[in-house]
């Protein structure tokens, strides 16, 4: 689960992570009342889950009723990478000496966090040639390690102690959330020597959500997510146009880099699981044909769990009653294959031995 920043500001906020003082609002007249409390000029920045606000324009200054009016307007009507912000945080504009960036993510390929730290922040960290990447053992970071990273941020002893304390209360925050990713990029070090976050991306483990009630309450789903969980099934929308459905995680996210390597983009990626009925299966395709974009569908089906035909079955119902209009490119083996082939023969959906053959033809298409 990514959270907005402003959600993930509050996370770092409760763990004494400094923030500026800010006000979030969804139309111009909680702006306006927000103004009045945090005062001109501030700055409007979009709540979104995507990367690149900055480039996209989606973070501007402010400095008159004027200005918060025509520009609340242009951000909260204004789309990046696909994605339309619910709110504008306003944010105090904060006098900074300097800028860092800090982050803990978990490292699927050592499979334990790491930390990445560098004395230039405001930037992608990939561009970035003068960054620490420590890899955090077991019992986690001790104040030697955190010590050991202040070391290489050029600061003074007493900016060295209080960077070894962010990076502290940084790594309680992850370990006790259950966070893959705290990242505050820029980190902003102020005149006094203090540091405070001026950005926050924050992504949880969906899995360890039942942990974590109180990280619930930052679970927004857009219509179509809730009519998917409520429906038993993962759903996410991205920006291509092909549709992937597929029973297993992994199994869909292979697919989905294997759709990437062949030139084709995502538009949805949605999983199953292994508990389908041909009920839920439909009412996931229902789902695909609620977004606008796709233009074509791509199963790729492993019976094990799962009874084929019963997939098979609803992408024939779905064909049948108009729910789906887009041609569907398919892979289907395990359970019960056989009758699937046979059910969906003479339907639109055209059939594959091998998920490559299914891949390039949805691509083509």
């Amino acid at each position: 689960m990514k959270l907005l920043e402003f959600q993930g500001k509050e996370l770092f906020n409760s763990y004494g992570i400094k923030v500026p003082k800010s006000y979030l609002a969804k139309d111009i007249e909680q702006a306006k009342s927000g103004s009045e409390k945090i005062g001109f000029p501030f700055v409007l920045k979009s709540q979104l889950t995507v990367g690149g606000r900055g480039k996209a324009g989606a973070i501007l200054k402010c400095k008159n009723e004027k200005e918060l009016v025509e520009k609340f307007d242009e951000l909260i009507n204004k789309e990046v990478k696909g994605e339309k912000p619910r709110s504008i945080l306003l944010e105090e504009m904060v006098n900074i000496k300097r800028e860092f960036y800090l982050s803990i993510f978990l490292n699927r390929t050592k499979r334990c966090y790491s930390i990445i730290a560098s004395s230039q922040g405001g930037i992608e960290i990939e561009s970035v040639d003068n960054k620490v990447i420590i890899d955090i053992p077991v019992e986690g970071i001790s104040s030697e390690l955190a010590f050991q990273v202040s070391q290489k941020m050029n600061l003074n002893n007493s900016e060295k102690n209080t960077f070894v304390g962010l990076i502290q209360k940084l790594s309680k925050l992850i370990y006790e959330k259950e966070a893959e990713l705290a990242e505050i990029n820029p980190l902003a070090m102020l005149n006094d020597g203090k540091f405070i976050a001026l950005d926050a991306k924050v992504i949880i483990d969906d899995n360890a959500l039942f942990r974590h009630e109180d990280l619930k309450k930052y679970e927004e789903l857009s219509e179509l997510e809730s009519q998917a969980k409520n429906n038993g099934f993962s759903f996410v929308e991205l920006v291509g146009d092909i549709a992937i459905i597929g029973n297993g995680a992994g199994l869909v996210m292979s697919t989905l880099d294997m759709v990437t390597d062949s030139g084709g983009k995502a538009g949805a990626f949605l999983d199953f699981g292994g508990r389908a009925t041909t009920e839920s299966i439909y009412q996931a395709l229902k789902v695909i044909s609620k977004v606008d974009k796709i233009r074509t569908i791509l199963v790729n089906l492993f019976g094990g769990i799962v009874r084929t035909d019963l997939v098979a079955q609803a992408i024939l119902n779905a064909y049948n009653d108009g729910t789906i209009t887009v041609p569907v490119f398919a892979r289907i083996t395990g359970a019960e294959s056989e009758k699937a082939r046979e059910l969906l023969m003479n339907s639109k959906a055209r059939l594959f031995n091998t998920v490559e053959e299914a891949i390039n033809a949805a691509v083509k298409n």
